[in-house]
């Protein structure tokens, strides 16, 4: 055995055995939890929740609890920026891993619809990239590796997922906070509720207006 597939070997059993793990303490993922776990990192808090949610994003954890967390840890604005860094570096790292480390497994658990996902990539690059961020048919974590097994570029990859995930962060940090504030009884909760409620209701819109344009131009 030579020492790629040693390598490939130790990184998906690290990676198995860290899945197996989050999927047993679930319940320590609330947005609850993690405010807990934040506060003890005092000003490194942002850093490692940016790292926490990376890491998660590879081993397929629910990645809407953390940006939930976000919202309410570092408002809305932060808490999407920060919530989005860590999903691009996630994704991206997902990504590498199928394309370099692990092709022939993701490839033997790719088919229907995943399939097709990616013969959409071979055809249209980063606008497919970007079309299925908009409009999530297929579950993100696993998209990120499947992503990994097309010829897209890495730097296109990564642009249009880093752009075309922003939406999707601001809404949820928005609807963390919102929830933070109205738990709170703050002056500014009714308005933060209703903000959210109108980036949620974007944000329920923009498939359709994806699937649209996406419509007009294969037509």
């Amino acid at each position: 055995m030579n020492r790629k597939i040693a390598a490939r070997i130790l990184l998906l059993s690290v990676l198995l055995a860290a899945a197996a793990w989050g999927l047993a303490h679930r319940e320590s993922l609330s947005v609850a939890a993690l405010r807990g776990h934040l506060q003890a990192f005092g000003v490194l808090a942002p850093l490692v929740y940016t790292a926490g949610y990376s890491i998660a994003t590879v081993l397929f954890l629910p990645g809407s609890v953390f940006t939930l967390a976000g919202g309410v840890l570092f408002g809305p604005w932060l808490g999407a920026l920060y919530a989005l860094i860590g999903a691009t570096v996630g994704a991206s790292a997902a990504f590498l891993i199928a394309r370099y480390l692990a092709s022939g497994w993701v490839a033997r658990r790719v088919r229907g619809r995943l399939r097709r996902l990616i013969e959409g990539v071979e055809q249209e690059g980063w606008r497919f990239v970007a079309f299925v961020r908009l409009v999530p048919v297929v579950p993100f974590n696993l998209l990120n590796y499947a992503f990994g097994l097309t010829r897209i570029p890495t730097v296109q990859y990564v642009v249009a997922s880093f752009v075309c995930m922003a939406p999707g962060a601001l809404a949820y940090a928005w609807i963390g906070h919102a929830g933070a504030s109205a738990v709170a009884g703050g002056e500014g909760a009714i308005q933060a509720l209703l903000v959210a409620l109108a980036v949620l209701a974007c944000l329920l819109f923009l498939p359709r207006l994806v699937r649209r344009i996406w419509r007009g131009r294969a037509q």
